[in-house]
């Protein structure tokens, strides 16, 4: 199963377009966003393609019903968790968070082996890294002072266990 991951699009409506359309070129089944959509009419982007799409809170989210409802929009598999999520996706235990309550929360999630992936965002840093045998995923940002190799997104293989980073400009 291939699932899209994606974090901190900051209401940068080209560049989520961009994420949804190399996702649905990618054969992805299931989306991922780490937060900070930041309202409700970015999601659009999202929209029209045959994935799902699951989504937690960030700090910088506002218009919380708003964001409920286009994702709900989205499809009958798609679902905003709210501040965290635990979802079982091609056999893997996958954990999601946007991690502003900090670096030290991501790593105890990690650490506690419960999963086998641990996604968030918040750092607008693109990073993979292994903790105890779980995979731990930023997969970058796309605010407008982020530097080009952070602005990213992630590709899981749930067969392979591969992560591939693409980066996505503008």
């Amino acid at each position: 199963m291939h699932v899209g991951i994606v974090s901190d699009t900051h209401d940068n409506y080209s560049a989520a377009e961009r994420a949804a359309e190399l996702f649905a070129d990618r054969g992805v089944e299931t989306v991922l966003h780490c937060g900070d959509f930041i309202a409700p009419p970015l999601l659009a982007a999202f929209d029209g393609h045959d994935f799902a799409f699951h989504g937690v809170l960030g700090n910088n989210d506002g218009e919380l019903d708003g964001l409920e409802t286009t994702i709900d929009g989205l499809g009958p598999e798609s679902q905003l968790h709210g501040r965290y999520a635990t979802l079982e996706l091609g056999g893997k235990r996958i954990h999601m968070l946007h991690g502003d309550q900090g670096i030290e929360t991501v790593n105890a999630r990690a650490e506690s082996g419960e999963y086998d992936y641990v996604l968030y965002g918040h750092f607008h840093v693109a990073e993979q890294r292994d903790v105890d045998g779980t995979t731990v995923v930023n997969p970058g940002a796309h605010f407008p002072t982020v530097p080009a190799e952070n602005r990213s997104v992630a590709v899981l293989d749930t067969e392979t266990d591969e992560t591939e980073f693409v980066e996505i400009t503008g």
